[in-house]
């Protein structure tokens, strides 16, 4: 196994962007009361100068609770850059109003609990999707500079409705570079595994379980292997893609893979495991770049980069750069081959829990 590099002070890897390509602009994030939003906008505040960064989300008590929080960590200064904007991306007129003035989107809003989109899969369809074509849309008639669109793993090879409804947006953004034109807007789509923080993550309920006294935990599968990336690595790594993106391509950073079983013998060793089985729709193993994707895809020191199969657009392909690399014929990266690791203190460190 080989050991992470480019690392950051807290031991794991940086996609810290290099430039200050935020200021002066102003940011639109959709979903943005979420765990990335939320992160997302922090950060944005911290270490750039924006003119104006807009939380765009149907929850109006999501963003009232979201707005106290932040009052309790921003300066007056920068609370006065900030405006909630209630909306819904299924709802073009809407959406189309709260981008006047936009120069950069961020769209991180979905619907992304598998079991309840095969359940409701007309509802999963109308805001992934749909709402997808109305985030393009809607940035076009705003000539909205550059857009990225967050994806999962599960777009990849997908087996359920989820995934499949990413993958149908994926594919919208990276067509949406061809019917710029003179407006010069510029789509691209960040596609990255489990979110450790994130509202979804399984350690919540690991924890919850040990608290109340449990003597084994549930595990799908015992085989079964997963991407991790931390909150603070997501964040930056969609800030350092802001900055690489030429349009239409698909990046895709290089984390560390688990192992179920390590992570719950990880924050209790010696504890009992229950093999429940794999949930409707879910993979032993997730893949963000497939074998049929190898060949236009590049890979730089800290991520892979899936070109645009079809370009129509003024862009400069990252394989024709000198200092870039190809990937193998055939490759696949897949949470199983991964060739980076992470098991018990590293494991507990991503996730910043104690051991117990």
């Amino acid at each position: 196994m080989r050991a992470l590099t480019n690392m950051d002070n807290s031991g794991h890897r940086s996609f810290a962007p290099t430039t200050r390509a935020l200021d002066g602009k102003v940011i639109l994030i959709t979903g943005g009361t979420g765990s990335f939003g939320r992160r997302f906008v922090q950060t944005v505040l911290n270490r750039y100068n924006p003119r104006k960064v807009i939380i765009f989300s149907r929850d109006e008590l999501k963003q009232y609770e979201m707005q106290s929080d932040l009052r309790d960590q921003m300066s007056d200064e920068q609370m006065g850059k900030l405006r909630f904007f209630l909306g819904d991306v299924r709802d073009r007129e809407r959406l189309t109003l709260a981008l006047r003035g936009v120069d950069v989107v961020i769209h991180a809003a979905a619907l992304k609990q598998v079991p309840a989109a095969e359940y409701n899969p007309s509802e999963c369809i109308h805001t992934n999707v749909l709402g997808a074509e109305n985030v393009v849309w809607a940035s076009l008639a705003n000539r909205v500079q550059r857009v990225i669109a967050l994806s999962t793993d599960k777009a990849c090879n997908p087996i359920n409705l989820y995934g499949a409804t990413k993958l149908a947006s994926d594919k919208t953004f990276v067509a949406a570079n061809n019917l710029s034109g003179d407006i010069g807007a510029r789509f691209s789509v960040v596609r990255y595994g489990n979110v450790a923080g994130s509202r979804g993550s399984v350690v919540p309920l690991f924890q919850k379980l040990l608290a109340n006294g449990a003597t084994e935990l549930p595990i799908t599968d015992d085989r079964m292997t997963r991407f991790w990336i931390t909150l603070d690595q997501g964040v930056d790594f969609v800030l350092s893609s802001l900055d690489l993106m030429r349009g239409g391509e698909v990046f895709v950073p290089k984390i560390p893979s688990m192992k179920v079983t390590d992570l719950a013998l990880a924050m209790a060793p010696g504890i009992g495991l229950k093999n429940i089985g794999i949930r409707p729709g879910e993979k032993l193993h997730e893949v963000m770049i497939s074998g049929d994707d190898a060949r236009v895809t590049a890979e730089l020191s800290d991520r892979y980069v899936i070109e645009p199969a079809f370009v129509e657009y003024p862009r400069k392909a990252f394989l024709s750069d000198a200092d870039v690399s190809t990937v193998e014929d055939g490759f696949v990266y897949s949470s199983d081959n991964n060739t980076e690791w992470l098991k018990g203190k590293a494991l507990l460190d991503l996730f910043g829990i104690g051991n117990g």
